[in-house]
C-alpha cells in the first residue's frame, strides 16, 4: 500500500491545510455545533487564512497587506456566496426533495399504516414470526411510498412494539425488525437521499431509482428470509399468539384494500418515471398530490394536520438546503488548497486493483457512517470521490443506461453502505427515533442488541451489488428502452 510512504514523506502547507480543515470539522461536531454551522466556521477561519494571511505561494506575510488584494478577497468571497445559495436554490433536481418529504408525511397522516398493520396481523398470526413478518412487509410498503425514515421508525414503533410485547416477542428482535424496516425507505425509491446523489454525482435521477429498486427489495427479501429461519431455530423468540383468528376471504380481502392505497401511490410515482410519462420531479408532484388524496379520502386531513405537515417539511427542507450550501462552501475551500487532488492521489495510491480501492472508499464511508449522518457524508464525500471513481476506469456493462454506469454503481454501493448509518451507534438515527417510541422496560442495549444482525444482512446485501454490477444497471437500460 502506498498510503504509509505517502504519510511518510513531508506533507506540504496545502496537505496541512486540508488535515487541519478535516480536524478542525470533526473536533467542532464532537463539540455539540450544529453540522452547518461547523462546516460554515471551519470554511471562514480558512479562507481568511488563504487569503488575508498567505501569499500565493503559501508564505506568510509579514508586511502590510494592501487594501486592493483585501478588496478583492472579500470580493470573491461575496460573488462565491451567491453562486453557492443560488445553484442550489435553482436546481431543479432539488425541487424534488420538499415533494417526496410532503408525501412521506403526508402519507403517514393517511392512515394507510395502521389499516395495514391490522389487516396483517390477522393474516399472518398463524405463522411463527408472523408480527415480525407483517411489521417487515409494511416497512417495505412504507419505504416505496413515504422515504422518511423518522416518520418510517416512529410510525411502526407506535404500532409494532405494544402488540409484540404482548406476544412476548424477544425485546432485541422485535427493536431491530422495526428499525432495520423503517429504513428500508433511505434505498427504495423514491429517495431523498438519491435525489441529493443526484445532484451531488451530476446523474440521472431516473437511473438511480431505477437503479436502486432491486437492490433495496433484495434488501427486504434477505431481512424476510431471515426472519423466517430465525423463527423456526429460536421459536421461544418470536411464538405464536394465543388467540389466532381463523384466515377466511375476508381477512384476505381486508388486506387487499389495506394495501391497494400505496401500491397505487407507489405505481404512479415509480409506473410514471418507468414508462416515460413524467421525470423524477414531475412524479414528486404527482406523489405529493396523490398522499394528499389519500388522506383526504381517509378523513384524516384537516387543516391542522395540513398546517403540520407543511411545518414539517419546510424544516426538513430548510435543514438539508442549509447543509447543501454550508457543504458547498466547504468544498470549495478545500478545493482552493488542492483538497480534491490531494485526496483522489491518496485513495488511488492505496491499491492496484481498482475494486479492491471501491471496497476501501466504502469502508472509509461505512467507517463514517458510526460518527456522521448520512447528509453530511453525501455532501462532502461523494463529490471528492467522484473523480477517484471516475479515474478508475471499471468495466461495468451498463447496457446502456443513460448515465455513466459505473458511476451509478457506485453510487448504489454507496447508498447501500450508508443505510448502515442508521443502525450504527453511536449517530444511529433510527436507534434514537425507535427509542423515543419503546416502553421503559426496552434499553438501548436491547435496540443495540436486536440490529447486529441487520447490519450483518446489509454488509451481505452490499456485497452482492458489488459482485452483480447488473442489478443497478439493467432496469434503468429496460426502463429507458435502451437495452
Amino acid at each position: 500500500m502506498q498510503i504509509l510512504s505517502f504519510m511518510g514523506e513531508v506533507m506540504t502547507l496545502n496537505q496541512w491545510l486540508v488535515a487541519a480543515m478535516f480536524l478542525g470539522f470533526i473536533y467542532l461536531l464532537f463539540r455539540g455545533i450544529p453540522v452547518a454551522f461547523c462546516l460554515v466556521g471551519i470554511s471562514l477561519i480558512f479562507i481568511v487564512l488563504g487569503e488575508f494571511v498567505l501569499d500565493p505561494n503559501r508564505k506568510l506575510i509579514n508586511e502590510y497587506i494592501e487594501y486592493d488584494r483585501v478588496g478583492l478577497a472579500y470580493q470573491k468571497l461575496f460573488a462565491n456566496g451567491g453562486r453557492f445559495f443560488g445553484g442550489t436554490i435553482k436546481n431543479p433536481v432539488l425541487v424534488a426533495l420538499p415533494m417526496f418529504i410532503f408525501m412521506g408525511l403526508m402519507l403517514d397522516q393517511s392512515g394507510v399504516a395502521q389499516r395495514m398493520m391490522r389487516s396483517m396481523q390477522v393474516l399472518f398470526g398463524a405463522l411463527r414470526g408472523g408480527l415480525a413478518l407483517s411489521v417487515m412487509l409494511i416497512g417495505i410498503i412504507l419505504a416505496a411510498s413515504t422515504g422518511v425514515i423518522g416518520a418510517s421508525v416512529v410510525l411502526l414503533g407506535v404500532m409494532g412494539i405494544p402488540t409484540m410485547m404482548g406476544q412476548n416477542y424477544s425485546k432485541p428482535i422485535a427493536t431491530g425488525t422495526i428499525a432495520a424496516s423503517g429504513t428500508l425507505g433511505i434505498l427504495i425509491p423514491p429517495s431523498i437521499m438519491l435525489v441529493i446523489m443526484s445532484d451531488q454525482l451530476a446523474i440521472s435521477l431516473g437511473d438511480l431509482f431505477m437503479g436502486a429498486l432491486f437492490p433495496g427489495l433484495m434488501l427486504g427479501c434477505l431481512y424476510i428470509a431471515f426472519l423466517i429461519i430465525y423463527g423456526l431455530i429460536n421459536p421461544s423468540a418470536m411464538p405464536l399468539p394465543e388467540n389466532r383468528e381463523p384466515v377466511s376471504m375476508k381477512v384476505v380481502m381486508d388486506v387487499l384494500i389495506s394495501v391497494l392505497p400505496p401500491m397505487g401511490l407507489i405505481i404512479l410515482v415509480l409506473g410514471s418515471i418507468f414508462y416515460g410519462l413524467a421525470t423524477p420531479t414531475e412524479a414528486s408532484g404527482l406523489g405529493a398530490a396523490g398522499a394528499t388524496l389519500l388522506a383526504l379520502f381517509s378523513r384524516n386531513l384537516n387543516f391542522t394536520v395540513f398546517k403540520d405537515v407543511m411545518r414539517q417539511t419546510l424544516n426538513t427542507s430548510g435543514y438539508i438546503v442549509g447543509i447543501f450550501i454550508t457543504a458547498a462552501f466547504f468544498a470549495y475551500v478545500l478545493r482552493r488548497y488542492g483538497g480534491d487532488e490531494i485526496i483522489e492521489n491518496l485513495v488511488l495510491g492505496s491499491f492496484d486493483n481498482p475494486y479492491m480501492v471501491v471496497a476501501f472508499i466504502l469502508f472509509i464511508i461505512f467507517c463514517l457512517g458510526f460518527l456522521l449522518d448520512w447528509i453530511e457524508i453525501t455532501l462532502i464525500i461523494m463529490p471528492l470521490m467522484l473523480p477517484v471513481v471516475l479515474a478508475l476506469n471499471i468495466p461495468v456493462d451498463g447496457y446502456g443506461v443513460v448515465s455513466d454506469p459505473s458511476i451509478v454503481w457506485f453510487a448504489i454501493l454507496v447508498a447501500v453502505t450508508l443505510q448502515t448509518s442508521f443502525l450504527t451507534p453511536p449517530v444511529g438515527f433510527a436507534l434514537f427515533y425507535l427509542k423515543g417510541v419503546c416502553p421503559p422496560e426496552i434499553s438501548l442495549g436491547h435496540i443495540y442488541r436486536g440490529v447486529i444482525p441487520f447490519v450483518l444482512l446489509q454488509l451481505t446485501g452490499l456485497g452482492i451489488v458489488f459482485a452483480f454490477p447488473a442489478l443497478t444497471t439493467w432496469l434503468p437500460a429496460v426502463a429507458y428502452g435502451t437495452n
